[in-house]
């Protein structure tokens, strides 16, 4: 009985030893790689894209290796809460929701709310790119849309406008296109992909609404690994430091995506 009990013994110490290697030399970063060029996936299959990118920076940056879990965004923080994976890098913005389950680090990028504009509309009244968001705030009887529970239509709503609701972007960016609505709400990516497939009939100002804070997230309670986080992010605007790597591998890429602007536009605050 004493030797059954010493082998168990043996076997669970020896699991627990296998247990903390793995948390020790592998760090599993949660993404959905589906937003190129940030989260995406090369011919191969392979994760590519500026957040890839950060995450291996992280893993050297703490000497472990990383791998790379590609997860449904709307299901990064259960990952996290359940131990499926160590730390979210995924373009996520921090918000008070958000922070009430998960962890985040400090910002490393700001994703910026700009605006799709009806073409037509945006000549009647004037606008520009280079137009502010007083300026669309100003026009009285705009036609807003937006996504229910998104911040095309939230943000307007706190300004006390109305905003009719579509289904999807899709429809949102076609109503902008089509003139049945004005203006559109949204992230750099979507309001110039809806730009591009509209050329003739929408415009794009730039002046951003918010500047989203983008963090790390971590289970709540991980503060070593929020901390090393932290100290890892303080590193990447020194010289040579790890904005200026990416704004050297992917600035040609995202000035061709936004034709305006590169890395910098999500650096800056």
């Amino acid at each position: 009985m004493k030797k059954f009990f010493l082998l168990i013994t043996l076997i669970l110490g020896a699991l627990f030893l296998a247990s903390c290697e793995r948390n020790v030399s592998v760090l599993r970063v949660g993404m959905d790689l589906k937003y190129p060029p940030f989260e995406t996936v090369d011919f191969d299959n392979n994760p590519v894209g500026i957040s890839v990118d950060i995450a291996y920076a992280l893993g050297a940056y703490l000497g472990v290796e990383v791998e790379i879990v590609n997860t449904d965004f709307s299901s990064l923080i259960p990952a996290l809460q359940s131990g499926e994976i160590d730390i979210a890098i995924a373009s996520m913005s921090i918000t008070p929701a958000r922070m009430e389950v998960v962890d985040f680090s400090d910002p490393y990028f700001y994703f910026k709310i700009i605006t799709l504009v009806n073409q037509n509309f945006a000549t009647a009244n004037g606008l520009t790119e280079d137009s502010k968001v007083s300026d669309l705030l100003a026009i009285e009887n705009a036609r807003f849309v937006g996504i229910a529970s998104q911040v095309s239509a939230s943000i307007p709503q706190s300004y006390g406008k109305s905003v009719i609701e579509a289904t999807d972007l899709g429809t949102a960016v076609a109503s902008v296109a089509q003139g049945t609505a004005d203006i559109l709400l949204m992230s750099a990516n979507p309001v110039v992909d809806g730009h591009k497939a509209n050329l003739s009939t929408t415009m794009i100002v730039w002046d951003p609404f918010v500047a989203s804070p983008i963090g790390m997230a971590v289970k709540k309670g991980n503060t070593e690994l929020i901390e090393k986080a932290n100290a890892f992010i303080a590193t990447f605007n020194t010289s040579g430091g790890l904005y200026e790597i990416l704004e050297e591998k992917w600035d040609a890429v995202l000035l061709d995506r936004l034709g305006r602007f590169g890395l910098s536009f999500y650096i800056n605050e």
